[in-house]
């Protein structure tokens, strides 16, 4: 697909320094140079620095920063320029004033201030700000995110149940009773922009803002295929049939751990029968009414949010680039 690295977590080329994540003394050389800072999440959400024309900058803290006093920074995320990046949870710190009701939820507009950092610099939802970031922020904060919500929900061994500790500079977990090693888990999503002839097939979920409308999605089963998952999940929810799939391109997805894999479906049927136990509607919608869902001419649609892959799949069918 032409322009698949422009997905937005798509990727910039980040050094992640895999190769040094086993070598404490390395990592701890890593730690110890004055240009290692720390990008910071309280609970996902990452410190952000608000810029011209709508766009912000993930903010990097010295490690020695008061702010980040009783932080956990075991996670090594990468180097930029040579010097290291780690991920920093502040997540027990507690907002005296602000609203945390909303954090979490499928839109959360709610931003919180850490006493001892600038006024300007705040803790965003990264789906909300998702586009407001360079490249390398994006990928930054998605594998901050993605890495510390895994050890948050994985602080036990699956095999044995014992404590596991935190390995290989945040890229493991290892279980001191039973031996066993824990990786970070990834859930393989796929994501499919189904078309038939001028139209395109797209539904919602029940929890979604009123006319939002999207590509279907669902996990990869075990034993599975991408495109027998694209096939089996397309009926499952509308009893669509498609035909020839193919790949498209790929999209990290922290919330809280997926790869949407983006794929092309030809529909073989067109009659929807929603199961309601997966989605509340679906519909199929022509090139021109997503074009105005686009540009907000058309109140009863509305796009799949700025940043996501579906419409990042949708913009470019509309511009004929799948091929």
């Amino acid at each position: 697909m032409r322009h698949a690295e422009e997905v937005t977590f798509g990727g910039s080329a980040l050094d992640r320094a895999a190769e040094l994540r086993r070598d404490a003394e390395a990592v701890a050389a890593l730690r110890a140079d004055p240009a290692a800072a720390a990008v910071v999440l309280w609970r996902g959400k990452p410190l952000l620095e608000p810029g011209p024309d709508g766009a912000a900058t993930l903010v990097r803290l010295p490690l020695d920063h008061p702010a980040l006093e009783g932080a956990h920074i075991d996670i090594l995320l990468g180097r930029e320029g040579g010097a290291a990046r780690f991920a920093a949870d502040l997540s027990g710190w507690t907002p005296e004033d602000d609203d945390t009701t909303t954090v979490g939820a499928f839109v959360d507009a709610s931003e919180q201030r850490h006493p001892g950092l600038p006024e300007t610099q705040r803790f965003v939802e990264l789906r909300r700000a998702m586009t407001w970031l360079s490249p390398r922020d994006a990928e930054l904060a998605a594998t901050a995110r993605g890495l510390l919500e895994w050890h948050r929900t994985h602080g036990f061994c699956a095999c044995c149940g014992a404590k596991s500790d935190v390995a290989e500079a945040g890229w493991q977990r290892h279980c001191p009773a039973c031996g066993r090693r824990h990786f970070p888990r990834t859930d393989p999503v796929v994501i499919m922009l189904v078309t038939r002839g001028n139209r395109t097939l797209l539904g919602r979920a029940p929890a979604w803002p009123e006319g939002m409308y999207s590509c279907l999605a669902g996990f990869v089963e075990p034993g599975e295929t991408v495109e027998a998952a694209v096939r089996r999940e397309v009926f499952e929810e509308t009893g669509v049939r498609v035909g020839r799939v193919r790949y498209l391109a790929s999209q990290p997805w922290p919330f809280p751990a997926s790869l949407m894999i983006g794929c092309h479906g030809e529909a073989l049927s067109e009659e929807i029968d929603v199961d309601p136990e997966e989605i509340e509607d679906a519909r199929w919608v022509s090139r021109e009414d997503v074009a105005l869902s686009f540009d907000g001419s058309d109140p009863g649609l509305r796009p799949a949010r700025e940043g996501a892959i579906a419409r990042f799949l949708l913009r470019n069918w509309l511009a004929d680039r799948l091929d």
